[in-house]
């Protein structure tokens, strides 16, 4: 039945194929939503340089208590999309060794790279966690 359907080995990998999916998708919705907020942080420059009016005036039109929390939050985003793509990037060496036996695998992508892969991995996390304290802390 296998000769007839190869389709058949990549059942398994369904459910991480579908994972992979949904990161990508995560992934653009967050390069959408950090391309909203350039434009935003953009159109505040602009007005800034357009309007004839003074720093100290401008920021009381736009408070800087609004100002600081967008640009934590862009960093915040940034993070965000770091992450996923070493999740992506994660995943795809998990499915690549479901579909790769070990040795092969270990031959082409050597041990000491997936380390520091984890690391990062680990590292963008608390730093994850640490802006969004801050921007809790911040907005309340």
């Amino acid at each position: 039945m296998l000769k007839h359907n190869p389709m058949l080995l990549l059942l398994p990998l369904l459910p991480l194929l579908l994972l992979l999916l949904l990161l990508l998708l995560l992934l653009l919705l967050l390069l959408l939503l950090l391309l909203l907020l350039l434009l935003l942080l953009i159109i505040i420059i602009i007005l800034e340089l357009l309007l004839p009016l003074p720093l100290l005036l401008l920021l009381q039109l736009l408070p800087l208590p609004l100002l600081l929390p967008l640009l934590l939050l862009l960093l915040l985003l940034l993070l965000l999309l770091l992450l996923l793509l070493l999740l992506l990037l994660l995943l795809l060496i998990i499915i690549l060794e479901l579909l790769l036996p070990l040795p092969l695998l270990l031959q082409l992508l050597p041990l000491p790279l997936l380390l520091p892969l984890l690391l990062l991995l680990l590292l963008l996390l608390l730093l994850l966690l640490l802006l969004l304290l801050l921007l809790l802390l911040l907005l309340l």
